[in-house]
């Protein structure tokens, strides 16, 4: 499924759906805990600070603080491992869901408005 856009077209898209996103008064994700998050979501599991750490290439410091800031949100939870309890396990939850298909509908929405580039591929003006 390839999409042809030029790459202000992809920022105009980007940027229609992060203000969505901010109108609609969503959490305020930075890029690296919506990265971890997707990932979450979008691969299949089990999921550890390890795993997310070596995928992502962030440091495992960085990948707890935003774990901590998904699980303050409900967004991710915290499991033991039952086969090794010295490890973590990083699972999904319903409000996580929720949240990532209403932004994703956010995005499809952006998409299907109007273009708001300028046809010559100028960044619009503001």
């Amino acid at each position: 499924m390839g999409i042809d856009l030029n790459e202000f077209q992809a920022l105009d898209l980007w940027h229609r759906a992060i203000v969505s996103s901010v109108q609609i008064d969503a959490p305020d994700l930075s890029a690296r805990q919506m990265a971890l998050l997707l990932s979450v979501y979008l691969n299949p599991p089990p999921h550890t600070v390890r795993g997310l750490s070596q995928f992502l290439k962030v440091s495992k410091p960085a990948i707890t603080r935003a774990i901590n800031r998904l699980s303050e949100l409900g967004m991710v939870r915290r499991k033991i491992d039952d086969n090794d309890r010295r490890s973590v396990l990083i699972q999904r939850t319903v409000k996580g869901s929720v949240f990532l298909r209403e932004f994703g509908e956010l995005i499809v929405n952006a998409g299907n408005q109007e273009n708001q580039a300028d046809p010559s591929g100028l960044p619009p003006k503001y």
